[in-house]
């Protein structure tokens, strides 16, 4: 498919790129998709939940009452999970919550979220650009100009650009990665991609291995 390419104050260059129909325009696999999203989400999970249980609850373990004749249930500590300030049963302990998927699995994910975002036409490809010094005010004008001031945007830089990226981490809404940094959940995660264009390369290089 051919996308026209804009400069960073939203005019249109003249020019156009062909995007990699294997990589922007396959059926979507919303298996893969789903898989990749949880494996992230798993991964930012720091899973340090601790509960204590009837071993670690401080308390005397001597019989709190005779066994028999006093017409309740017979109990045998403080530490009894059925009692106010007892152990936990079963309660949460610490474990990592991340899982392996095959890299295969995970560039399928990759290039049907591209293929949906494709498909719903929210990709903008952008010729390079770069500021002389980290400004904020200078990325909201090329947000404005691209008219993404007021939507969720993800810009991919096809290498590192400490100017760009420092002037983007005050915004919410908008983040910038480089083509190496993508993941499925970041690219869903926004409501519009702006590719620069030394990243198309770089992206389609990497998912067509």
């Amino acid at each position: 498919m051919e996308v026209k390419v804009l400069d960073f104050n939203g005019k249109d260059t003249g020019r156009k790129v062909q995007l990699s129909d294997s990589v922007f325009a396959i059926e979507p696999n919303n298996h893969a998709v789903y898989l990749d999203v949880k494996q992230y989400l798993a991964n930012q999970r720091q899973g340090t939940h601790k509960a204590k249980e009837r071993a670690e609850v401080t308390g005397s373990t001597r019989k709190i009452k005779k066994q028999k004749g006093t017409g309740t249930a017979r109990a045998g500590s403080v530490k009894n999970p059925l009692f106010k300030g007892g152990g936990t049963v079963f309660g949460p302990r610490p474990r990592s919550y991340s899982f392996k998927l095959n890299k295969s699995l995970k560039r399928l994910a990759r290039k049907s979220a591209f293929s949906i975002k494709a498909k719903e036409s929210n990709i903008v490809v952008v010729e390079d650009f770069n500021f002389e010094a980290p400004n904020t005010k200078n990325f909201i004008n090329v947000l404005k100009a691209l008219g993404l001031e007021n939507k969720k945007s993800l810009f991919v830089l096809g290498e590192s650009n400490k100017n760009v990226y420092l002037s983007s981490r005050n915004l919410k809404a908008s983040s910038v990665v480089t083509s190496s940094e993508l993941s499925t959940y970041a690219i869903l995660n926004a409501n519009n991609l702006v590719l620069l264009e030394g990243s198309l390369e770089l992206i389609e290089e990497n998912l067509s291995k």
